[in-house]
């Protein structure tokens, strides 16, 4: 990575594991085992970083684990009694407590501003509660998210929210049609350079294959390996699609389908415990590398 250049988006991944961490505290999974044997790295759950200048940094979703997280960026620090803080704002893809809890321990922030689509809000506010909690604390300034429309940040950065459709039950009553997951197409005005942060999907349609088209970077849903994974192992009864995920292996996988793609780089993110692609020597992670694609740890820095 340049840092001497003027011009630049830099990614931090935050967190690289799904909902849990890897270790989770209560799996003795191969993975969980492998990892407190320090066979395998640590991963915390799933967020990203984005900045223009390694100082203001935009979170992508606010993960459970999101102090350590923040403490590992690169940014302006507290000195002689000051809070100030290196987070600009959150984006949220959808109202999932393992994206969202983390807001709670944002609350001694002087405030706090926050992007996300209406029905994510409206989740947050209604029925999960944690937005209502978190107002008790600290001022908060909701920006409504509108796939389609391209959003300024600052010192050149933008970005476009589109509609990740979802058969997923919504967890807290109904939930919109719309709205209620969504990737986000970040991009360097200055450079041109595009990311594109998509954590959960359940295909890749055609409108979705649209969206990620081009970019110089790719994170993207890395969950489970096998679409049955959690289920044969015994540790759930649902399979990767029905909890809102695309299994990377499988003729209509990730791996099938995005070598094909015009992409710059492409790495796996939201990777779940029971993953085998979290081990280095494995047949799986051999098969993505062979590919060309990429397996996130935390602390991974991309230059876009």
């Amino acid at each position: 990575m340049t840092r001497g250049r003027s011009a630049g988006m830099w990614l931090r991944v935050l967190g690289s594991a799904a909902g849990g961490g890897s270790p989770q505290w209560n799996c003795g999974c191969e993975v969980c085992t492998a990892v407190r044997a320090g066979a395998a790295p640590v991963r915390t759950e799933s967020s990203v970083a984005v900045s223009a200048d390694h100082r203001r940094w935009f979170l992508l979703n606010a993960s459970p684990d999101v102090r350590t997280q923040i403490e590992a960026l690169r940014g302006p620090r507290p000195n002689g009694g000051d809070r100030t803080s290196p987070v600009e704002a959150v984006l949220l893809t959808d109202a999932e407590l393992d994206h969202t809890l983390g807001l709670l321990l944002l609350r001694e922030a002087a405030d706090l501003r926050l992007y996300a689509t209406p029905a994510v809000h409206k989740t947050l506010c209604d029925g999960s509660g944690l937005l209502r909690t978190l107002e008790r604390y600290c001022p908060v300034e909701w920006r409504a998210v509108i796939p389609g429309a391209d959003v300024s940040l600052t010192a050149g950065l933008s970005f476009r929210a589109f509609d990740v459709p979802t058969t997923k039950r919504a967890r807290f009553g109904p939930g919109a049609e719309h709205g209620r997951v969504v990737g986000y197409r970040l991009t360097d005005e200055r450079s041109g350079g595009r990311l594109v942060y998509l954590p959960g999907m359940q295909a890749l349609t055609p409108r979705l294959c649209a969206e990620i088209m081009g970019c110089e970077c790719l994170l993207i849903d890395g969950t489970c390996w096998r679409d049955d994974e959690l289920v044969r192992l015994g540790l759930a009864g649902k399979t990767a699609h029905e909890m809102g995920h695309l299994p990377v292996d499988g003729p209509d996988g990730t791996l099938a389908r995005l070598p094909s793609l015009d992409i710059g780089r492409v790495i796996f993110v939201h990777l779940n415990n029971t993953n085998p692609l979290l081990l280095e020597d494995t047949a799986e992670r051999h098969l993505v590398e062979a590919a060309g694609l990429e397996v996130a740890v935390d602390g991974l820095e991309v230059e876009v």
